[in-house]
């Protein structure tokens, strides 16, 4: 099936993987390339040395072309644009809107961009400046979301934008990817399908939490950093809730004294990264602290197995995902269930 993001990245199918951090790393991305879709690495919980020998991994097992997904407001920003651009990577992603300039130097060196958004305005922002395709994502997803379904986003999108879009958000299998088709989409984006394959190192006790959830089980809080963060309802999630101001405060500075660790960033780079979040924003200081490293409350269920202690980003579709097929069994069923929908549709 070709389509304007196929033709735009060279996969064989308009399907992307997206970058979940302590999820998308070379064993995920490779085996999504390998079958045929774009595989996207998770750099913002790798530090820029990880990074490097992620993107050296994932070429070393595939030879077809994935992307990076990269934080635009992290202090190494560019750092990590020069290693994309050094390593031949395909396409480079962003969770938040890139700069002009960044955008205008990534494509200088011939790498796609492709940033998420969750309302027109900035698809249109981001559009003008000159990215060449965006992936709009609609409430139903995963992890920092929206107020506005996908079947009412996607078409806005389209709609308004002269590039290719990409549609997120309740995605799952081949009526979804017809359903966008039908919209104007060139293809649709997955994050929890893809956590729920056999490739994905994601520990297998977390799996089954997901596999178990129903679509109830899956909720949108403010409580981790300030911002709607849908995810699986845990205990985690009900302790922060349930937390007063100082308790949550307390908490916050022990997992950002962690993360810091992890990442090797000082805590004056932390604060940094902290004030930019907390620009514009109604944000107490421990959740600005919780924004800084919420990496590591998901690399405790997504790493550590350990759901009692941290978060589970999840997209309302997994309250509908039965099973852990391979990502090649799984992109090969979307395109066999694509297929048999357009040949039954009733004529006009």
């Amino acid at each position: 099936m070709r389509t304007a993001l196929t033709e735009l990245v060279g996969v064989r199918h308009p399907i992307v993987q997206t970058g979940m951090g302590w999820v998308a790393g070379p064993r995920l991305v490779s085996a999504a390339a390998n079958a045929g879709a774009l595989g996207v690495l998770a750099s913002a919980t790798m530090t820029v040395d990880e990074l490097r020998a992620a993107v050296r991994k994932v070429r070393s097992r595939t030879d077809a072309p994935f992307g990076v997904n990269l934080r635009a407001d992290a202090g190494d920003a560019r750092e990590r644009v020069r290693i994309i651009v050094e390593e031949g990577v395909r396409v480079a992603s962003f969770a938040l809107a890139p700069s002009r300039e960044l955008i205008a130097e990534l494509k200088d060196a011939g790498v796609v961009v492709i940033p998420s958004v969750g309302a027109r305005r900035h698809a249109e922002k981001v559009a003008d400046w000159g990215a060449d395709a965006v992936v709009v994502q609609g409430g139903e997803g995963g992890g920092h979301t929206g107020e506005v379904a996908t079947s009412v986003l996607l078409p806005q999108v389209v709609d308004a934008v002269g590039i290719p879009v990409v549609a997120a958000g309740g995605f799952h299998d081949g009526r979804g990817l017809v359903a966008a088709l039908s919209y104007g989409a060139a293809g649709i984006a997955m994050g929890t399908r893809f956590l729920l394959t056999s490739d994905s190192t994601v520990p297998d006790a977390v799996k089954a939490r997901y596999l178990a959830a129903s679509v109830k089980d899956v909720t949108v809080t403010t409580a981790v950093d300030g911002l709607p963060h849908r995810m699986l309802r845990t205990e985690m999630v009900a302790a922060l809730e349930g937390a007063g101001r100082l308790r949550a405060l307390a908490r916050a500075v022990r997992r950002a004294a962690g993360f810091r660790r992890l990442s090797g960033l000082s805590w004056a780079a932390m604060v940094r990264d902290g004030r930019a979040m907390r620009h514009g924003r109604d944000l107490s200081w421990s959740q600005v602290l919780l924004a800084a490293n919420t990496p590591m409350l998901l690399k405790a269920s997504m790493v550590e197995g350990r759901t009692d202690l941290g978060v589970m980003a999840s997209g309302q579709v997994a309250g509908v995902i039965e099973d852990l097929p391979s990502c090649e069994e799984l992109v090969a069923r979307i395109m066999s269930e694509a297929a048999h929908v357009l040949r039954t549709l009733p004529s006009p």
